[in-house]
């Protein structure tokens, strides 16, 4: 039984994260002390700093010699019940808006902030445990899961950002804004061209940095047994420290700039929440029970998944409301694992857009 005491250990955890959230709006909304200008630097010092400090600095302190492999196995088993039946519903609509609302709905139901909330809520209910359960979980989803997806991006981004000619040639933009021609078949861009744009994109992901290297310093420490330079885990800590403030404050920041809190509608509200609430801790319940998680690691794994906190920032469109012209990367939601990208007051936000 949850007595007062767990309770406030909860309370305690999790509260000085919505301190700097509240900080990060009002600063925003009603005291208006940064502008549109200062938001985008912000946000620009937490996804190239702090936060790739943050996790660098979990993912290289875990074992990877004691990774629960019950538990990947659990999360691997929900994430392809999610597709499964997420594919089915696409398969019966047969229209390309129900591809996008896949994408959306897999991103909600399945993909968590969990290093930036998840450590310090589970970490006041159940320990140490269950912050290493954490960790692993954060590090196979960035290095796995985010890379799948960002694939299906690219896939889905096809139909824009490829231009074909009566010859069969593509006019592709690359990174750095030169362009490229190259062949590809009458159906759409090679898997060749589409695993280049995706590799350039993981190249500029801080996050994708610090994951590979901090889970390559794990391996090498727990190895061989030796610790990290004192000078080396100082110069991180001192910045990685900052990444949890840094990241609430910013999506307060965030949530300031738009016109309203919630703008996508109750509809869309509610199915957001189902997913998030019940439909991927219900699969995590599931894939964790068949490969025989019980006790403790069972209820990290489901409640992982369903944190209020998460806070995740989504753009949710309806596809049915928008015109049959428009491209198909407008018309389809998008979920975003990464921290957003403050807009000014003057660039209002699109129909649909919202923050669940």
């Amino acid at each position: 039984m949850i007595g007062w005491e767990d309770i406030y250990k909860v309370v305690v955890a999790i509260a000085p994260l919505y301190v700097a959230l509240t900080l990060g709006y009002s600063s925003v909304k009603w005291w208006r002390i940064f502008t549109p200008e200062h938001c985008e630097a912000i946000n620009k010092i937490v996804c190239f700093f702090t936060l790739p400090l943050f996790t660098f600095e979990f993912a290289a302190h875990f074992d990877p010699f004691k990774m629960n492999f019950k538990f990947m196995g659990a999360d691997v088993i929900s994430k392809l019940i999610i597709v499964t039946v997420l594919s089915l519903w696409a398969k019966l609509c047969g229209t390309k808006a129900s591809y996008c609302w896949l994408i959306t709905s897999f991103s909600l139901s399945t993909l968590t902030n969990a290093l930036v909330v998840g450590v310090p809520l589970l970490k006041a209910m159940y320990g140490p445990m269950a912050v290493d359960l954490v960790v692993q979980l954060a590090v196979f989803q960035a290095l796995v899961w985010l890379t799948v997806l960002l694939f299906v991006f690219e896939i889905r981004r096809t139909n824009n950002e490829f231009h074909i000619n009566g010859d069969d040639h593509v006019i592709e933009n690359d990174v750095g804004g030169n362009m490229e021609v190259g062949i590809i078949g009458r159906n759409g861009p090679t898997f060749w061209t589409l695993a280049k744009t995706v590799w350039a994109k993981l190249a500029m992901n801080p996050n994708s940095y610090a994951c590979i290297i901090g889970i390559t310093w794990a391996f090498l420490s727990n190895r061989w047994h030796f610790p990290m330079p004192t000078i080396v885990e100082g110069s991180i800590l001192i910045i990685s420290r900052a990444g949890t403030g840094t990241a609430m404050f910013s999506m307060g920041m965030f949530m300031a700039m738009q016109e309203k809190v919630i703008a996508c509608g109750a509809s869309l509200t509610v199915f957001g929440m189902a997913l998030r609430f019940i439909a991927g801790p219900l699969a995590m319940a599931i894939g964790s029970i068949a490969v025989g998680l019980h006790g403790d690691v069972l209820r990290v794994a489901i409640i992982q998944m369903s944190e209020l906190a998460t806070l995740r920032t989504l753009r949710i469109h309806n596809p049915s409301s928008e015109s049959k012209d428009m491209p198909l990367g407008r018309k389809c939601g998008r979920a975003e694992n990464s921290l957003p990208k403050p807009r000014g007051r003057e660039n209002k936000p699109r129909r649909g857009e919202g923050l669940l």
